[in-house]
């Protein structure tokens, strides 16, 4: 999937009050990031939101919007921000896949059980899926490690050429990779 185009869906969000369409096309023009969790309602993803929620700004400020998704529908995301003070926090979008389309466009999607793997996918401006991250659904996410993530995308898109290295952070040296390099690391 890396690489890859993202494929079309049409979905009902709830985000900032209402009730949002949104689709591939909303993906398109800027970074994002498409965040798959299992259900509203349950115990490690309302702690990957609210964290995710913490550090919005920060992703906000790199040009980067945030679109959580589960297989619940937008009115259970409205009936979860209403009544949990972590998902109250929430400034992006909650996106309700209750068909399943999208989980199954980008792969996560549990057929026997109806529900996301806990997903990640940063998708650069032109809907290419430049970062994916699958962990168990009882591990849970660290946005601040999204976010270096994120940048290091960013970086090496502005960069052609140049490679950032393992535990790279904004404003560490990175690599160009050449013959020269090799053995030499």
């Amino acid at each position: 999937m890396l690489n890859t185009e993202i494929l079309p869906f049409k979905a009902t969000a709830f985000h900032n009050g209402d009730f949002v369409e949104v689709t591939e096309q909303d993906l398109k023009g800027k970074w994002s990031v498409v965040f798959f969790y299992p259900a509203d309602f349950t115990f490690v993803c309302p702690t990957e939101l609210g964290d995710l929620a913490d550090e919005y700004e920060e992703f906000k400020r790199l040009g980067v919007e945030i679109y959580s998704v589960s297989t619940d529908t937008h009115f259970t995301h409205k009936a979860w921000h209403e009544t949990s003070d972590t998902i109250a926090k929430l400034q992006y979008p909650m996106i309700g896949d209750p068909t399943g389309r999208i989980s199954r466009n980008f792969q996560v999607m549990i057929e026997e059980d109806g529900l996301a793997e806990r997903g990640t996918f940063v998708i650069n401006p032109e809907g290419q899926i430049k970062i994916i991250e699958l962990n168990d659904g009882g591990v849970g996410r660290d946005a601040s490690e999204l976010l270096r993530k994120v940048k290091a995308a960013q970086y090496i898109a502005a960069h052609p050429g140049e490679v950032c290295p393992a535990k790279w952070k904004e404003g560490a040296e990175t690599l160009s990779p050449s013959l020269d390099l090799v053995g030499k690391i």
